[in-house]
C-alpha cells in the first residue's frame, strides 16, 4: 500500500494534482461566470427563481431564453463531459508510473485545450478554434487511456 507522503513526493502524481487543481478551478469559474449571466440578464432557470422580479406570466419572460446564457451554460457543461474522465483517466495515469515529461505534456496540454475552449466558445471564435480545441483535449485522454490500457493491461 503506497502512504500518502510517497505520492506527495511523487513528481508524475504532484503534476496530476496541480494541472488537476487548475483545470477544476477553471470548472468552478464556469458555474460562478453562468450565475454571473444569469443574474445580469434575469435569465433564470426555474421559475421559482424568478419570483423577485415577477409572478405568474409576468415571471416567465425570465425563463432560458437568453444567447448568452446558454452560451456559457453550454460552455460548462462541455467542461463536465470533457474533464471527468481526464481526472479518472488521468490519476490512473499518473500512477501507472509514466515519465514525468510526458505526464507534463499531456496534462499541459489538456488544461491548455480546455481553457482556449472557453475562451473560444465564449468569445465565439470562429467555430474551427473550438473544435480544435475540444480534439486537441478529447485525444489527450484518449492518448492517456491507449497508453495505460498498452502498458497495464489486465483484462
Amino acid at each position: 500500500m503506497v502512504d500518502i507522503t510517497q505520492l506527495m513526493e511523487n513528481e508524475v502524481f504532484m503534476a496530476f494534482a496541480s494541472y488537476t487543481t487548475i483545470v477544476l478551478s477553471k470548472m468552478m469559474f464556469m458555474s460562478i461566470t453562468t450565475a454571473f449571466f444569469r443574474l445580469t440578464r434575469k435569465v433564470f432557470a426555474n421559475p421559482e427563481d424568478c419570483v423577485s422580479f415577477g409572478k405568474g406570466e409576468n415571471a416567465k419572460k425570465y425563463l432560458p431564453g437568453n444567447d448568452r446564457v446558454e452560451r456559457v451554460r453550454r460552455a460548462h457543461l462541455n467542461d463536465l463531459e470533457n474533464i471527468v474522465p481526464f481526472l479518472g483517466i488521468g490519476l490512473l495515469y499518473s500512477l501507472s508510473g509514466p515519465d514525468l515529461s510526458t505526464v507534463v505534456l499531456h496534462f499541459g496540454l489538456f488544461v491548455g485545450a480546455r481553457i482556449y475552449h472557453t475562451i473560444t466558445y465564449l468569445l465565439p471564435l470562429p467555430q474551427l478554434n473550438c473544435a480544435l480545441a475540444f480534439f486537441v483535449g478529447y485525444g489527450v485522454t484518449f492518448s492517456m487511456a491507449s497508453r495505460l490500457l498498452k502498458s497495464r493491461w489486465y483484462l
